[in-house]
């Protein structure tokens, strides 16, 4: 069992080193890492009020601390990365079931489960986590622009996410960050609709083979 979790905390590893492709090819100087990504979102639960969205609070934090594990084997694959869906799906449950292989029986059911759930997509819970994935983006690109005084260049980053929002609480998180960033950048034009977020597809070069 301890070399199982030795295993399980390479994994991790992996997550804690591992730079979000998106900001990567956008050339961020510090991108925040997989594991931070999933840490803030798990932490936004914290500003949720469960009661009024409908959600269990803890498996939404466990939902949200789960849902990238696979990449710690194939890499932050983007909408860049010209891979289907269904193939990204594949790769990551493929990865999935492989990291469950070291952590403890009932756990590893649970973590499938937590997987499946959020890449469906249909229960309220699912739903709010989608919304905090997004969001987290969203509110890191203002960060980047901000923080490395690039007004406007990530801004489609922002845009891709008009009217993806489900839930009033993100929705209304959203609307705020878009009100900052248009004092930021010293813009107050709407939004564009959904854009690529990228013009050529770059190489994804952190998957695990």
């Amino acid at each position: 069992m301890c070399d199982n979790v030795l295993t399980f905390c390479e994994f991790l590893a992996r997550l804690k080193h591992l730079p979000r492709t998106g900001w990567v090819n956008n050339n961020v100087r510090n991108p925040e890492t997989v594991a931070g990504h999933m840490y803030r979102m798990a932490m936004l639960m914290f500003c949720v009020d469960t009661k009024k969205e409908g959600v269990d609070f803890n498996h939404c934090v466990k939902m949200a601390l789960v849902h990238d594990l696979a990449e710690s084997i194939i890499g932050d694959i983007t909408p860049a990365c010209n891979i289907s869906k269904q193939a990204k799906f594949q790769w990551e449950r493929a990865a999935m079931e492989k990291i469950c292989e070291f952590v403890v029986a009932n756990m590893a059911d649970q973590v499938i489960r937590l997987f499946d759930e959020f890449e469906r997509g249909m229960t309220k819970e699912a739903m709010l986590v989608r919304d905090l994935d997004k969001f987290d983006m969203l509110e890191q690109a203002m960060e980047y622009e901000k923080n490395e005084n690039r007004p406007g260049e990530l801004r489609s980053f922002l845009d891709c996410t008009v009217g993806v929002f489900v839930t009033d609480t993100v929705n209304k998180w959203a609307a705020k960050v878009r009100e900052r960033y248009a004092e930021f950048s010293g813009t107050t034009s709407a939004f564009r609709q959904p854009a690529k977020l990228f013009e050529t597809a770059p190489s994804c070069s952190n998957r695990r083979e």
